[in-house]
C-alpha cells in the first residue's frame, strides 16, 4: 500500500495516504462491525446488494449473499458469514 501511495503522490505531485480500516479484520470480525454500526438492516443490505464475487456472479444467492460459491472470494465471504453466524448463535 505505501508504494500505492508513493507512486499516487508523484503522478499527482500531492501527498495521498490510503486508509484501509478493514484491512487487519477477518470477515467475521467485519460483518460484526456492520452489526454494530448499522444493526440487521445493514447487515443485510451488505448481504443482499454487495457481492465479492470474481466472476462478478449476481444469480446465485446463497445465506450470505450473491456469487459462484467458488472462488477465493466467495469462499472467504462463506466462511466469515458462517462464522459470524455462529457466534450470534452462541451469545
Amino acid at each position: 500500500m505505501k508504494a500505492l501511495e508513493l507512486a499516487i503522490d508523484l503522478g499527482m505531485e500531492t501527498s495521498l495516504r490510503i486508509e484501509r480500516p478493514l484491512m487487519n479484520l477477518s470477515k467475521a470480525e467485519t460483518w460484526k462491525l456492520a452489526e454494530t454500526i448499522g444493526g440487521d438492516a445493514l447487515v443485510s443490505f451488505i448481504r443482499d446488494e454487495t457481492h465479492t464475487c470474481y466472476e462478478g456472479d449476481h444469480t446465485h444467492f446463497h445465506d450470505w449473499g450473491y456469487g459462484c460459491g467458488k472462488c477465493p472470494a466467495c469462499v472467504l465471504r462463506e466462511k466469515g458469514w458462517e462464522e459470524y453466524v455462529a457466534n450470534l448463535k452462541g451469545r
